[in-house]
């Protein structure tokens, strides 16, 4: 009999997480770059989403932000883990162990969207339905073009050139960086797509 999808990409990320020993400090993870750098977007209030969350690192961010924040992944481990940190952090988290590609965002159920280092396309009809009105989208993953060997190994979940913009042209761009090979690639944006964008 088949292992469902989720078991194996479960066991998958869990193993990884496990192998990354005890807690990581909380000092030791850092918002991914599209939303340090964008954070003055941020609403004041209202309801976020950590997706594919990994150990957390952007909804503690954005619990910082008052943002009533949400972490979801696969991996029991990593939520685990993230839930140790927010609790020396005194954040409130709302933490979950969910497959995301099975059960995505709910329609209009939140304010803010970020996804980080994830993609599946089938699921970002959903991930923009999930946005209420004027709701922000934060993403950021790895390119097919790429100045250095970093990310998957698979061009399946890697972006092809100004692919982001194409899964996102439901939304109002906010911002766009896509810098690929040109010029001096050992300096600059590379081997990732960031994108800020807002419901209509």
């Amino acid at each position: 009999m088949a292992v469902p999808r989720s078991n194996k990409e479960s066991d998958k990320w869990n193993e990884r997480y496990q192998a990354k020993g005890q807690t990581a400090g909380a000092a030791n993870l850092s918002p991914v770059y599209v939303l340090h750098k964008f954070q003055h977007l941020l609403p004041v209030q209202g309801l976020a989403l950590d997706l594919a969350s990994g150990l957390g690192a952007n909804a503690l961010f954005l619990a910082q932000h008052n943002l009533q924040a949400h972490a979801w992944d696969i991996s029991s481990v990593a939520i685990k883990k993230l839930n140790v940190i927010a609790k020396s952090l005194d954040l409130n988290l709302n933490t979950e162990v969910r497959d995301v590609v099975a059960r995505p965002p709910e329609e209009n159920s939140f304010d803010v969207i970020v996804v980080s280092h994830f993609l599946d396309r089938q699921i970002m009809p959903n991930i923009i339905a999930a946005l209420r009105k004027n709701g922000l989208l934060f993403y950021q993953t790895f390119t097919k073009l790429r100045a250095q060997e970093t990310g998957p190994s698979s061009d399946k979940y890697r972006l092809g050139k100004n692919e982001l913009l194409d899964l996102c042209k439901d939304l109002d761009v906010i911002v766009y960086r896509e810098e690929g090979l040109i010029g001096n690639t050992g300096s600059g944006f590379r081997n990732e797509a960031l994108f800020v964008g807002q419901h209509k």
